[in-house]
């Protein structure tokens, strides 16, 4: 089994026990209706843009086979129809879930770059469905952060993020090996507050408190580190973990809301938009080199 797909279903599998459990045990404030929204939007969009691209390009759909190829090719759909179930709040209604779920799946085909001579979509698919909603419609919030832990009592307040930390840091150093995007990501965190307390009138410990909840922990572990729109290297990884600490601060400073959303999705904007100018310069200078061997030739 490829790491890619070991990683998916480890990934596929905690996010999906998440749910189970904020559904029935934490007190997850959407409705099971709005989540399955999300879930079947994100697989029947997925099937449609699969089956469409596999008809123009005359290939088989990458689901065909057994139930387990069909089940590996629906799991990123999978996480993103499941995160942004968790994490979109709009009161009672069930249409932003689909909205935002469509806006997930439908960028990863649109919003595409070469990147080490490979078609790699760029943006973080259920962050992006996310941000967009947050954006296009203002009356749509993000869950509060208390229904990830409203219902535990005593030792369980502290027992639960620490399961999250652990199987997340687990998931992420094993499997995605983003141990240094991850790193990255709360040195500037821890970086950018200390700044902003020093020029600016926000108090260090309010800077900081967002790092104590467990929403924070599932952004860390569940969504900045996501491994099809992350560098690989380690050294990008930092330069990529520290953009997102570094576009929050300054966003935190122009009182934007819903910062850590926006954050990643600048960041895996200008990333995508680096990736798209570099291969444009790697194109023209692969033609003036074609150029100068013809007119070689010619002169010959």
């Amino acid at each position: 089994m490829s790491p890619r797909i070991k990683a998916l279903r480890a990934f596929g599998t905690a996010i999906t026990v998440l749910n189970i459990l904020g559904h029935t045990v934490l007190g997850f404030e959407q409705s099971f209706i709005q989540l399955l929204t999300a879930v079947f939007t994100a697989y029947l969009v997925e099937v449609i843009i699969e089956f469409a691209d596999s008809k123009v390009n005359k290939r088989k759909p990458a689901y065909h086979g057994g139930l387990s190829n069909k089940i590996d090719f629906l799991i990123p759909a999978h996480i993103s129809g499941l995160a942004i179930g968790m994490l979109v709040y709009a009161n009672n209604e069930v249409l932003p879930f689909a909205f935002a779920a469509s806006i997930a799946i439908v960028t990863k085909t649109i919003f595409q770059v070469s990147i080490q001579g490979t078609k790699k979509h760029f943006l973080n698919p259920s962050n992006t469905g996310i941000a967009v909603t947050l954006l296009l419609f203002p009356w749509i919030s993000i869950a509060p952060p208390y229904h990830f832990t409203e219902n535990l009592k005593d030792e369980w307040d502290i027992i639960f993020p620490l399961i999250i930390l652990i199987l997340g840091s687990m998931l992420n150093i094993r499997l995605t090996k983003k141990g240094p995007l991850i790193a990255a990501w709360l040195g500037g965190f821890v970086l950018q507050a200390l700044i902003r307390s020093i020029f600016t009138d926000s108090s260090l410990i309010s800077a900081l408190l967002p790092m104590t909840g467990l929403a924070f922990l599932l952004f860390t572990f569940y969504m900045v580190t996501d491994p099809g729109t992350t560098p690989f290297k380690r050294r990008n990884q930092i330069v990529f973990g520290f953009s997102v600490a570094a576009v929050y601060g300054v966003l935190m400073i122009f009182d934007v809301v819903f910062t850590l959303f926006f954050s990643l999705f600048i960041v895996c904007l200008v990333r995508g938009c680096y990736h798209f100018i570099k291969s444009l310069l790697s194109l023209k200078n692969q033609k003036l080199e074609e150029c100068r061997v013809c007119t070689k030739e010619l002169q010959l």
